[in-house]
């Protein structure tokens, strides 16, 4: 196994998937498990890939669709599309988890409010994986709700002689999800209109040893959490990954 952080490429399979489970997690997120012939072979070695999920919301798109799944570009009406974090794989069982926050607008979110066992759902990916080895101290995971199964398979991964610091921002403490993990676990809900985020991370003292830090959140937010870890807390810029996994309404598409 290679001893260093590394990205590995997939080929990219196309697979339509039905609904088996729909679980209400918080009031705000929703697991839908998925489950069907075509999840054989799925893989997805990295805590945070990501895969493309469709939404046809009408004819010319279910048409689109149906080109894009022949290996087509699906043309000028093709489909809202959306990444999302598997949270969980059990190819025994034939089930994949995804968890979606419902936040009232969005193709995504009102797919997923209006789920049922039965409906199909179809999926691309993923491209590729970020891996990142057993090779780290300590883990340093921020981010907000849409984090959340990113940084819940992570720590699921953790062996028992690492440490892991977790700060998640939420909506309320309605929000609070169990995290489980062998490492040592400190986790900090900041709850969105009671601490500022940037602030939190800003104030602290972060686990000993070689740490690896992962931040997941709005674009410009991820990229002044970076800003901070680098220049206040002296992470080396090589130890930390920053991602923006949307972004604030009226932010112009370059920011």
């Amino acid at each position: 196994m290679t001893q260093a952080i590394h990205r590995v490429m997939h080929e990219i399979k196309r697979r339509r998937l039905r609904v088996l489970r729909v679980t209400e997690l918080t009031p705000r997120m929703r697991r839908i498990t998925l489950g069907g012939e075509q999840l054989s072979g799925f893989y997805s070695p990295g805590a945070d890939d990501h895969i493309k999920l469709f939404f046809a919301s009408n004819a010319a798109e279910e048409a689109a669709l149906a080109q894009l799944l022949a290996g087509g570009d699906g043309g000028p009406h093709k489909p809202a599309m959306r990444d999302y974090t598997p949270r969980r794989i059990d190819l025994e069982r034939g089930e994949l988890d995804i968890d979606f926050v419902i936040h009232g607008d969005g193709p995504a979110s009102t797919w997923a409010e209006r789920a049922q066992p039965g409906d199909h759902l179809h999926i691309a990916g993923p491209r590729g994986s970020l891996i990142v080895p057993d090779i780290f101290d300590s883990y340093l995971l921020i981010g907000d709700e849409t984090a959340l199964p990113a940084i819940a398979r992570r720590l699921e991964e953790l062996p028992a002689h690492r440490q892991a610091l977790v700060v998640v921002q939420i909506e309320d403490d309605a929000e609070r999800q169990p995290l489980h993990s062998a490492a040592g676990l400190q986790v900090i809900w900041a709850l969105r209109h009671q601490a500022d985020l940037l602030q939190t991370v800003r104030e602290l003292t972060l686990p000993a040893g070689q740490l690896w830090a992962w931040v997941a959140t709005e674009k410009g937010l991820a990229r002044q959490i970076k800003a901070a870890l680098l220049d206040h807390h002296q992470v080396p810029e090589a130890n930390v990954k920053a991602a923006g996994y949307w972004r604030a309404e009226g932010t112009p598409e370059q920011e």
